[in-house]
Parts: C-alpha cells; sequence; structure tokens
C-alpha cells in the first residue's frame, strides 16, 4: 500500500485525504515489497519455513485466477534473520495490476505491478529536508498536512564558542569571534546542524542533480523557492549548503583547541593557532532539549563548538563539488563556494591533526580518528573543479588513490565518517583532466565493490547486499549507499544484475526483510510511525504531528544498543530483528539527512534517472 498523500497536490485536495493509518497490518507470512514491483523488473518474496524442498506457490490476479505458477528455493538457515527461508521469484509477471502470492502454508497481501512505483516515493523522500530546515517558517501550503507546518525557529542566529566546562569537567576558552550560522537543515532528531553530516548529505543530494537533476526543476516541489527559475533540487540543496559556508571561521581569527593525535577527550591541552579558514565542527544546544519540542518552542542557549579538521575537509570537498554545479548557473555563488573550499583546503593543510575530541551535552560528537579519507575526497573534488597541479599531487599521494601502492581503493562502506568512496565516484564519472587509463581505474573500483556487494546479496537469506556484519547505527542509510554503487555499476556495464541489486535493496527497506516491516513512513502496509524526533513527536505528546512520508528509519542496529529500548532488547533479538517502531530509540529508531538523501538518489534513479 502507498502512502495516502501526494505532498505536490494542492492542500485543498489535502485537507480530504485520510491521514496515514496509525495502526498496522499483522505481519505477513510472505515478506516483499510493500509498495509494489515494476512490470520489468525483478520481483522476489521471501517465506519463512522450515520446509526442505521447494513449495509450490501461485500468483493470482485480482479475480482469483492464476497467471502464474513456480517453486520456490530453498535457502535454508539465514543468520541476519534467524530463520530459515525460502525465496520465491516471479519475474515473469509483468502485466500491471493487482495479485497475489499463495503457497500451501498461506498467502501474501494484495501488491501491485506498475510502470513506476517509485515516483511519489522519490519527491516525498526530500520533504524531510525541506521541513527540517532551520531559520524558515514552514508553510501549510508546503506540507502535506496542516499539522506539520510550524514557525520559523531559530532564526538570526548570531552564535559564539562554547565556552565553560565540558561532560568531563574539561574547561573549554571558546573564542572571540561570532558566525551568522542562520538557515541549514536539524540533522537527525535533535535540533543541531553538523557540518561533517552536511557535507555527506549535499554531496549526495548534488550528485543526484548532475545525474537526473532534470526531473526535481524549477516547480516541481513543494518549497517556497519554486518558480524562482532555479531548479527545486538546487534550491534545496543550497539550504545546507549555504550553512556549511556560513560555519568557515574568517581570516585572523585566533583560537585555543587541541590538537595533535595523541589528544584525549579526558584531559585535553589547548594550544592557540591561526584558525581562519577552519570550519566549525557543528552548532546545537548547551544540553539536551526534551522530547517533544518543536523548533520555535526551543530557548535553549545554542553555541558554535570547537573547529575540527574533518569538518575543514568537508567544507573543502562539498564547496569544491559546489563551484562545478553552480558554475554554469549561479557564478557569483560558484566563486563563493571554490573560495571557501580552496581556504578550507589550506587550514587543513596547516592544521591536519584538530579532531573532535569534545565531550559536549546537547549534541552528537561526530568523532572521527582517521581524515586520510576526507583529505583524498577533498583533494579530488577541488582536483575536478580547479584541475591544478597541487590538488592532483595531494589525491595521487593518498593511501586511497588508485596507483598507491598497495592501495585497496575506497569504495566500500560510505558513512559520514567514510566517504573516500565519494573521491572515486567523482573520478569515475565526472569530467576532469585525470587521465582515461586512470579513469577507467576508477571505474574498475567501483565495479569490484559493486561485485562485493553482489556476493553479499548472494549469500544472504533475503537477498539484498547486507552482510551480518552490517547492522550498526544507521544500517538502512549504509544499505542506501551500498544501492548508489550498484546503481552507478548498472549505468557504467548496462547489466542488469547491478540493477536488480538495487531493487534488492529498495525491496529490503520497503518490507522485504525479517519483521515484515516498511522503514519507511507513509508507505506500506506497516509503515514506521513513530521515529525519534524531537518535533515530529506524536506518539509522545498527540499534540504534536506524526511524521510525514519518505522519510526512512535508520533501522536494525545490534553493535551499539544504547538506547533504553534497544537495551531491553540485547541479546534477544536476531541482527535483522534488532529494531523498534518506538520514539525513545534513538539507537534504532532515528531519521537523519545524511540517510534520507541516498535514499532519495536511489528512488530517483529507479524512477527513471
Amino acid at each position: 500500500m502507498k502512502r495516502m498523500f501526494a505532498a505536490s497536490l494542492p492542500v485543498m485536495m489535502l485537507a480530504l485525504s485520510s491521514p496515514v493509518k496509525a495502526e498496522e497490518d499483522a505481519p505477513s507470512p510472505v515478506r516483499m515489497s510493500q509498495i509494489g514491483f515494476e512490470t520489468g523488473g525483478p520481483k522476489l518474496a521471501i517465506i519463512p519455513t522450515e520446509a526442505s524442498t521447494p513449495l509450490p506457490f501461485r500468483i493470482l490476479d485480482g479475480n482469483g485466477a492464476i497467471v502464474l505458477e513456480g517453486e520456490t528455493v530453498v535457502f535454508g538457515a539465514d543468520e541476519a534473520s534467524g530463520e530459515s527461508v525460502h525465496r520465491a521469484d516471479f519475474s515473469d509477471l509483468s502485466q500491471p495490476g493487482e495479485y497475489r502470492l499463495t503457497f500451501e502454508g498461506g498467502e501474501s497481501r494484495s501488491f501491485t505491478v506498475s510502470d513506476a512505483p517509485w515516483s511519489e516515493i522519490a519527491r516525498d523522500s526530500l520533504s524531510l529536508f525541506h521541513q527540517n530546515r532551520a531559520g524558515i517558517a514552514i508553510e501549510e501550503r508546503h506540507v502535506e498536512r496542516a499539522d506539520l507546518a510550524r514557525p520559523a525557529a531559530h532564526l538570526d542566529e548570531l552564535l559564539t564558542c562554547f565556552s565553560g566546562t565540558d561532560q568531563r569537567g574539561n574547561d573549554w576558552p571558546g573564542c572571540d569571534h561570532e558566525l551568522d550560522v542562520t538557515g541549514g537543515w536539524y540533522d537527525a532528531g535533535d535540533h543541531g546542524k553538523y557540518v561533517v553530516n552536511g557535507g555527506i548529505t549535499v554531496w549526495t543530494l548534488m550528485d543526484a542533480w548532475t545525474r537526473f537533476g532534470a526531473a526535481y526543476g524549477d516547480g516541481t516541489l513543494p518549497i517556497p523557492e519554486a518558480g524562482n527559475g532555479v531548479g527545486d533540487l538546487l534550491d534545496e540543496i543550497r539550504w545546507g549548503m549555504e550553512f556549511m559556508l556560513a560555519m568557515q571561521i574568517p581570516d585572523g581569527a585566533r583560537m585555543a583547541v587541541p590538537v595533535g593525535a595523541d589528544q584525549t577527550p579526558d584531559a585535553p591541552d589547548f594550544t592557540e593557532i591561526d584558525a581562519g579558514g577552519l570550519a566549525h565542527h557543528k552548532t546545537h544546544n548547551e544540553v539536551w532539549t526534551p522530547l517533544p519540542l518543536a523548533p520555535h518552542e526551543d530557548d535553549v542557549p545554542r553555541f558554535l563548538y570547537p573547529p575540527s579538521t574533518a569538518a575543514t575537509l568537508n567544507l573543502a570537498a562539498s564547496a569544491a563539488m559546489c563551484a562545478r554545479v553552480w558554475a554554469g548557473i549561479d557564478p557569483d555563488f560558484a566563486d563563493r563556494c571554490l573560495s571557501a573550499a580552496e581556504r578550507a583546503w589550506d587550514a587543513a593543510e596547516r592544521h591536519p591533526d584538530i579532531y573532535a575530541i569534545g565531550d559536549f551535552n546537547g549534541g552528537g560528537g561526530y568523532g572521527d580518528s582517521d581524515l586520510s579519507d576526507e583529505a583524498y575526497w577533498a583533494a579530488t573534488e577541488l582536483f575536478a573543479a580547479t584541475g591544478e597541479d597541487r590538488y592532483d599531487a595531494a589525491m595521487r599521494a593518498s593511501p586511497h588513490f588508485l596507483g598507491a601502492p598497495g592501495a585497496e581503493p575506497d569504495t566500500g562502506s560510505i558513512a559520514w565518517p567514510s566517504v573516500g568512496a565519494l573521491g572515486t565516484i567523482t573520478l569515475a564519472t565526472a569530467e576532469t583532466r585525470l587521465p582515461e587509463a586512470e579513469r577507467e581505474q576508477a571505474r574498475a573500483a567501483l565495479l569490484a565493490a559493486a561485485d562485493g556487494y553482489m556476493d553479499v546479496r548472494e549469500a544472504e537469506g533475503y537477498a539484498f547486499p547486507l552482510d551480518p556484519g552490517g547492522y550498526v547505527w544507521g544500517s538502512n542509510g549504509d544499505l542506501m549507499n551500498r544501492a548508489m554503487v550498484l546503481a552507478l555499476a548498472s549505468d557504467l556495464t548496462g547489466q542488469a544484475r547491478y540493477r536488480t541489486g538495487v531493487i534488492d535493496a529498495m525491496d529490503y527497506v520497503m518490507g522485504r526483510n525479517a519483521l515484515d516491516q516498511s522503514y519507511v513512513t507513509g508507505y506500506g502496509a506497516r509503515p514506521m510511525l513513530n521515529p525519534h524526533h524531537r518535533h515530529w513527536a506524536h506518539a509522545s505528546d498527540p499534540a504534536y504531528p506524526r511524521p510525514p512520508a519518505g522519510v526512512i528509519s535508520g533501522g536494525p542496529n545490534n553493535a551499539n544498543m544504547s538506547d533504553p529500548v534497544a537495551m531491553e532488547m540485547e541479546g534477544s533479538c536476531a541482527l535483522q530483528a534488532c529494531w523498534a517502531d518506538h520514539i525513545d530509540s534513538y539507537a534504532m529508531n532515528e531519521v537523519a539527512v545524511n540517510w534520507n538523501a541516498p535514499f532519495f538518489w536511489v528512488a530517483a534513479w529507479l524512477d527513471g534517472g
């Protein structure tokens, strides 16, 4: 079942729509995508059963007539789900319509086959960004339900640095400068804004624009900027990019910060440095705010938190790509981005070892002890933007570069602390002065990663590209990033098997999993309803709204079961079942901009990108 709203419909029509269902269907004995299948694409269902021999199955149409018959393939014991499973492949079903799968032990829900099952979900997934904007009112005409509208919050956010004692008793000296950091996106379930998470998010959205941005041109999305002559996807990206630019420290500013890889959160030493060009790591409240709390209700003091080399390199990389993307659209903005990128690169070269070690109340740490991938990514993006020898040299000196002695190109796990693959994607797919032979090496690295993901797909009972070690915080976001690599492999080779892998990943988050759970709000018979989120907090207080459609949950997490809900489950859930649709579960059911970005990318690609 698809969601019951279309974010692009006029408000008058939305008022006549039914609300997203508040109760889930019972789990089905057949696990499959709950939004249906495309006519010419693969169609796979999973049946948990102890049967040791294949099971006959039938596909029935809406009148009960048999349109296809087949037998399951026995997979057997599946570690991740803790089940014994069979696979039922009915890809030969290509006629649009409504159907059911039946077998001796039961039947599936009704499902649809259609030409374009992804179009609404691709657009709805972008709504997370607009509705998590800071510094602007979210108007009723731009959201699917009136209760999602809210006043502007965190306006005129002229902030200075945190000074005082952190949670380990260390006294931070603060700074003499202030920055206007109004705008940007609230990162996740809280009201913080983070440069390291912003970097991968804006890059992913900009990469989507370069590939299928024409589908998200001016007037296609329900945002305030629609009609300004610029593509709506670009307008949304710019909201996040402007915040990142604003987090850069002015030239000449001096700060005392911990410097060096030997610094620890327990007893940091402070060194005064020229901080000009560095980027502050984040901005958020001085203490964690309660849940529920809408942004305009938040009156807790907010601060800038110390700069980091990681944040600075994130700014360098994303701003360099910004310069490429906006070059023919808004040359002045492109120049601003390139200037910021080059200043950030220079600052990171001066200070390559400023780590985010502070243990501050009120926001996530986003610490990262290995910055070699950020440096490689930034060098490749600046090389792509400028072609300059110094960035070429820095890129080639990286252990992540394709031709480095003993290097294994970084095309594996993609996440905010692991961004090397983004540089390789740029080298493989963007027009640069990289020699063609090396461009082919970059492509080969992407294909090798994609082949590895397809090997994982074959080894998993639920047939999708996430191995048993992958159920970490934000596993669904990691899976969508893997699907993005598979999609690029499909584009590079034209091989249908990679597209199948992308659909497998999407089918998983849409319900083909051990919990028979759609991890996306507003979509499916059993949609995620209760994300960990400060203002989409109906589960905590009925005065607050339910979430909009198109928001993806972080997903199963057995690696860091640190919230109260997860701690109750720890040790008693199979890997794929370590999840709960509970507002208090930030480790398993938070939402975040960096997870919805690849989710959008993948849905848009499947929709014809």
